[in-house]
């Protein structure tokens, strides 16, 4: 298991709606790059579970822009009140 402490500011990503995300910094990305493949389910997405303040969540992460892209669901963002621009604190494992 790969287990990571990141920081950064959370973007927003627009779709049909707007879903708001946290890119991996450059060194999380080159590590994760080392493994994506054992890691990988398809199409690059790999799952993750990701933990801000006492929540925690499974998502996956999705390559985007040379980084990849931690999706802040409703059910982390919401109960630690993170909203776009916010400048936030998880824990990402693999």
């Amino acid at each position: 298991m790969l287990k990571f402490e990141i920081s950064g500011t959370v973007i927003e990503w627009r779709g049909p709606a707007p879903f708001y995300f946290l890119p991996t910094p450059v060194e999380v990305t080159e590590q994760i790059e080392l493994y994506k493949r054992e890691l990988t389910y398809g199409w690059g997405v790999i799952p993750a579970k990701v933990t801000i303040g006492a929540t925690a969540v499974t998502t996956s992460l999705i390559p985007r822009d040379g980084s990849f892209y931690i999706p802040l669901k409703d059910a982390v963002r919401k109960p630690n009140g993170i909203s776009l621009g916010d400048s936030i604190n998880l824990v990402l494992e693999l």
